[in-house]
């Protein structure tokens, strides 16, 4: 049917209407975050997602992560996240599981050494607290490199271990008990 009121309820009523609900103002939130994402060919599938991040100063900002690693991403040049370290970096900080493909050079190292480093918070001597296993020696060694430069400056120790016999004499005999 057709509904009648005066030009005073119009009124109230189109006020009504341009309040903006929690319910809205989440969904233009996720829209934005959206068009985000598909503006820098992010895909990402799973259920109480974390947003991405635009810029490294987030970081510091939400997720508290070290100044001096902060400083020595600065140092290295990096000055905007790629896609992969966009929404890779908080889903780790956010201690989610992940898979995630990106070409060569895109970044993934970088991508998961942040988190790594800022889960371990700082140094402490307890033997070795992360392992990253890589396929190849040659991957082991950009990943130790880029490692070193991130955790210049905070205490953690970073070691490439890619023979047994070389790593006994390196850390003692009883480290492959201990470890």
């Amino acid at each position: 049917g057709i509904k009648w009121m005066s030009s005073l309820e119009a009124k109230l009523e189109d006020a009504k209407d341009k309040k903006p609900t929690a319910e809205k103002l989440e969904r233009l939130r996720r829209e934005k975050i959206n068009r985000f994402r598909n503006q820098h060919r992010i895909n990402i599938q799973g259920t109480d997602l974390p947003d991405p991040i635009a810029t490294f100063e987030q970081l510091q900002k939400e997720y508290t992560v070290h100044p001096k690693i902060m400083e020595n991403i600065q140092a290295a040049g990096f000055h905007v996240p790629t896609p992969i370290q966009m929404q890779a970096i908080p889903v780790m900080l956010h201690g989610r599981e992940l898979l995630a493909s990106a070409p060569t050079g895109s970044g993934k190292t970088l991508a998961f050494c942040i988190p790594l480093l800022t889960h371990l918070k700082q140094p402490r001597n307890k033997g070795f607290r992360a392992l990253i296993i890589s396929p190849t020696r040659e991957l082991a060694s950009q990943t130790h490199r880029e490692l070193v430069k991130l955790a210049e400056g905070t205490g953690f120790r970073i070691h490439m271990i890619h023979k047994a016999t070389e790593a006994a004499k390196k850390f003692g005999p009883k480290s492959s008990k201990k470890f």
